[in-house]
């Protein structure tokens, strides 16, 4: 069945960066969107960024653009999420996401078909 495999996740200090990556195996389609969501505790889940493939648009939560930069690489279907400047609120849990077509984004998230099992992201003051 499709698999997202999600890495990068960790524990940081205030200020640092980490690069999340997820690679979609045994998905069957090329294009449509890949996304990052992150669900801190007691929190609903949120969108952070996403990326059509096929037009390379990007979109991001309006509170986290600019510190966060969501890309794909075609070659391998790997989606990265470079997060910079990372603050305690950004703790979380972070999850990658795909669907074959249809709308990316939107002020309340469309749903997406595949996710990955969560990497977990720590930022320490």
């Amino acid at each position: 069945q499709v698999q997202l495999v999600e890495s990068g996740g960790g524990s940081v200090q205030d200020g640092e960066s980490l690069t999340l990556s997820c690679t979609p195996v045994r998905y069957p389609h090329n294009g449509g969107c890949m996304a990052w969501f992150r669900q801190a505790p007691g929190a609903e889940r949120e969108g952070v960024a996403a990326i059509n493939v096929d037009s390379r648009n990007t979109f991001y939560s309006d509170s986290l653009k600019g510190r966060f930069t969501i890309s794909q690489v075609n070659a391998n279907n790997t989606a990265y999420l470079q997060m910079n400047s990372l603050k305690p609120e950004d703790t979380a849990m972070y999850y990658c996401a795909v669907k074959p077509g249809g709308w990316c984004w939107s002020s309340k998230m469309p749903p997406y078909d595949y996710w990955g099992q969560g990497t977990q992201v720590t930022v320490s003051s």
